[in-house]
């Protein structure tokens, strides 16, 4: 009979807000950081490319149930569009492809064409990305020098604004949903503008609940490990439902939470009647992540292990 190796390394629950660092991919950031807190479990978020840098929320042991609710996320980026340029990738780790002149242009005629990209937009997935056709990334099929047909997908541009406008680079601010190509929009933007367009530096600075604010660098976490030990690092770990935002929380009587522990649902007084629920004990302690059934009771979906 075989056995189940238990994960060597240290229980440690949270989230982190690493803030990554350009030239290393999001795995790349997880394995370091992981190392460092000697964590038996860690996954992150959401793919950072290697030229982005920017907010990357890391789940340690019991949070990487809550990652899925980070992955569903609305995000916030500030980028830098470089016209006239396009290259393969659509960012600026591609080869130049088309060289173009950029048109004269002020604040309002960008303006013009940036209303076209807010609200539900559609958007076909660039070759260099994570998606899989038939089991296989699309950006090995890239490297190959081999390019499929992608199904155009809806995204949301909730926000997109110009922030500053220098010769031919517009510094651009969005907020946008899930599964949103910024490199794709930069692309597309370009096109509209009659020039083109590269991404040529991409910032993150909001996932779903989380800001800039509290975010630590690699470097920073080293400096503390060394100085004064692995245990000083969690204190930068927040809470495991600090990623849930402002899901409504419901509090559970002893008897519901053993049903809910065997995976029932239950009836609650005065609980929402839609939607996503954060469940408590008694004491108010998160015990994991319910929904609102179409017949008004809360079913479990996601709960943790309170021993771990």
């Amino acid at each position: 009979m075989a056995r189940h190796r238990k994960p060597k390394g240290r229980k440690v629950n949270g989230i982190l807000l690493l803030d990554k660092p350009v030239g290393i991919s999001s795995n790349a950031a997880l394995q370091e950081a992981k190392h460092l807190f000697k964590a038996a479990k860690a996954g992150h978020t959401g793919n950072l490319d290697p030229l982005a840098s920017g907010l990357l929320p890391l789940c340690f042991g019991e949070a990487t149930k809550m990652s899925a609710y980070l992955l569903d996320a609305d995000k916030v980026y500030v980028g830098t569009c470089k016209l006239g340029v396009r290259t393969t990738s659509a960012d600026a780790e591609g080869e130049v492809i088309e060289v173009r002149e950029v048109p004269p242009l002020d604040e309002a005629k960008v303006e013009t064409v940036l209303e076209q990209f807010r609200g539900e937009i559609e958007q076909i997935p660039p070759m260099h990305s994570a998606l899989k056709q038939n089991g296989q990334p699309l950006y090995k099929l890239a490297r190959q020098g081999i390019e499929v047909e992608r199904k155009p997908r809806k995204v949301s541009i909730y926000k997109l604004e110009l922030q500053e406008m220098s010769g031919d680079e517009l510094r651009l601010y969005v907020h946008c949903s899930k599964g949103t190509y910024i490199r794709t929009l930069v692309e597309d933007i370009g096109e509209q503008l009659g020039c083109g367009a590269h991404l040529s530096q991409l910032r993150r600075t909001k996932v779903g609940p989380f800001t800039e604010e509290g975010m630590i660098t690699l470097d920073d976490l080293h400096q503390q490990a060394q100085e004064q030990g692995i245990e000083s690092l969690d204190r930068h770990l927040l809470p495991l439902d600090s990623a849930l935002g402002d899901y409504p929380e419901i509090k559970l009587t002893e008897n519901s939470l053993f049903y809910v522990k065997q995976g029932q649902a239950v009836q609650v007084p005065q609980a929402p009647t839609s939607g996503w629920v954060r469940l408590c004990n008694s004491d108010g302690e998160f015990i994991g992540v319910g929904a609102v059934l179409d017949d008004g009771r809360i079913g479990p979906k996601r709960l943790i292990n309170s021993d771990s």
